[in-house]
């Protein structure tokens, strides 16, 4: 019986190295590092919440609001995960170094861990175990307390952009509503400097915040027809509209916002292992048809917008932008589900809402 509980102290402490890498892989490391512990508990959460939406998939309004918690109560019982199971693994430990009966050793594992103090280990290294695990849980109460500033912070930045679009193009987004309404107020040639610098370092940001904190990409926008990626899938769109179809002057600006976009959304793809042509042909198929194409353009041209005469050239060059952003947009809205918007998560409007399985990696361009 004496060998059985020593050997106990190899899964305890193995245990607890496993559970303290996950959290500093989590929210130390300044990637995108898989965590299996992390991983297992967002799937786990999401599954009850699909419980949840059973009976919801056919409105919208309904659906919402339970998937508007998901991201939030993943993020704040993941460190109640990493709490118990440093618990558990403690109990085990000091079992095996003669703490009997097992109930005690459990109190005074949960007991050390919350820093209580109202049971205390009998010698010198046993005491020196609680202080150990003491410490520990004091690190992670540290590490979360800093961590959730970082996760709303991130998210403040994300949705001031995100907020302001919708006085541009709309709720929901749609590029048509925005170049619309930028020609009607005179602001066509303010176009570079009032929206495609801005979210170019909004790209960049949410690049650097979503691959490192993989939780964000679930967060929802207060207002629920708002979302970040059909924000993030209409800004594109404006973009290669106005290079490929208005007869406008060049928008070099414009290109360097479609390359950072799909570099960052690629990304992001990554980290959730969402396939994509990472160097697709500018002739490859994309989710937008010409006829929607077509029309984006017949409602320009019927507002006054500067269109350009050749449809067959402005549907080349439209198509040759969006190819690379299009799977990783579309594979986004597949996994994160946003509200309906259009050439984005509409492409989606055959499926009922659902959540697959997500999968997290290192990012194969190194976060």
């Amino acid at each position: 019986m004496h060998v059985l509980r020593v050997s106990a102290v190899v899964p305890g402490v193995a245990l607890a190295a496993y559970v303290l890498l996950s959290a500093v892989k989590t929210v130390v490391v300044p990637r995108a590092i898989r965590s299996q512990l992390t991983r297992w508990h967002f799937q786990a959460v999401a599954r009850l919440t699909r419980l949840g939406t059973i009976r919801r998939r056919t409105s919208w309004d309904l659906y919402e609001p339970v998937w508007a918690m998901y991201g939030p109560i993943a993020l704040l019982t993941l460190p109640l995960l990493w709490v118990t199971l440093l618990i558990g693994a403690f109990t085990v430990i000091l079992w095996a170094l003669g703490t009997s009966p097992f109930s005690e050793a459990l109190a005074i594992s949960g007991s050390s861990l919350v820093t209580l103090g109202f049971e205390r280990p009998i010698g010198t290294g046993l005491e020196l175990v609680a202080v150990a695990e003491a410490a520990l849980g004091l690190g992670l109460v540290s590490l979360m307390i800093s961590y959730l500033p970082t996760i709303y912070g991130a998210f403040s930045r994300r949705e001031a952009l995100v907020a302001m679009l919708e006085v541009r193009a709309g709720l929901p987004p749609a590029p048509v509503s925005m170049i619309a309404r930028y020609h009607r107020i005179g602001w066509l040639d303010h176009l570079s400097q009032d929206l495609f610098a801005r979210w170019e370092q909004w790209f960049v940001d949410i690049e650097e915040s979503h691959t490192s904190h993989n939780a964000l990409a679930f967060f929802r926008s207060p207002q629920p027809a708002r979302h970040w990626l059909t924000a993030a899938g209409c800004v594109l769109d404006s973009a290669a509209l106005t290079i490929s179809a208005l007869d406008l002057p060049d928008e070099p600006e414009a290109s360097i916002l479609i390359r950072t976009g799909f570099l960052c959304l690629r990304r992001i793809a990554d980290v959730f292992v969402i396939p994509y042509d990472p160097d697709p042909a500018p002739t490859a198929p994309i989710s937008v048809r010409r006829d929607e194409f077509d029309l984006c353009l017949d409602e320009l041209a019927a507002l006054g917008v500067p269109v350009r005469a050749d449809r067959e050239q402005a549907w080349a060059d439209f198509a040759g932008w969006r190819v690379n952003y299009d799977a990783a947009l579309v594979g986004l809205c597949d996994l994160l589900r946003p509200p309906p918007a259009v050439w984005s998560s509409d492409r989606l409007a055959a499926k009922p809402p659902r959540v697959r399985r997500v999968r997290i990696r290192r990012s194969a361009a190194g976060g």
